[in-house]
């Protein structure tokens, strides 16, 4: 048998705002994607390789450098977009950046070998879970603000201040 009371659940959970959410999913993304990066230096040969002057088989140059940079600012500006556009931009460059980060994403497993299949299995998995959130928490945005809760009147207002 079952008592219930009119007890608040302590662990209720209050609704999360969207921008919170996609904010925070780009955080974890953007996290993920220089830690993916930093353990990279750890495959043989990449540090020896960057200090010959190539990176990826591209020869390092200032161009490379910058575009290589402007990619990684992108989920980091992402983080801060998500919590300062209005709604309806919002939802459209959340769903336009992450589709675009996908191919990019999975690009990464290029040039990879069987023995770090494993490392890049679970970092562009990992990675591309994390845009699949973004892109269904985009995708259903609600349309409408919940109903707003009306007010006391103004009568009641002024026996509780009386």
């Amino acid at each position: 048998m079952t008592i219930r009371t009119n007890t608040p659940d302590l662990l209720a959970s209050p609704p999360i705002p969207v921008q919170a959410k996609i904010a925070a999913a780009w955080t974890s993304f953007m996290f993920l994607y220089v830690y993916v990066d930093v353990l990279n230096f750890y495959k043989p040969g990449v540090v020896d390789s960057i200090l010959n002057g190539l990176m990826w088989e591209f020869e390092v140059s200032p161009t490379l450098v910058t575009v290589v940079l402007v990619l990684l600012s992108i989920p980091a500006v992402m983080v801060v977009l998500a919590m300062a556009l209005p709604a309806r931009v919002n939802r459209a460059t959340n769903l336009v950046v992450a589709t675009l980060y996908i191919p990019f994403t999975v690009f990464n497993a290029a040039g990879s070998t069987w023995e770090w299949a494993t490392f890049y299995a679970i970092s562009i998995g990992t990675e591309v879970l994390l845009l699949a959130f973004i892109l269904r928490s985009a995708w259903t945005w609600p349309r409408s603000a919940g109903v707003p809760t009306p007010s006391a009147p103004t009568e009641r207002r002024q026996d509780i201040l009386s």
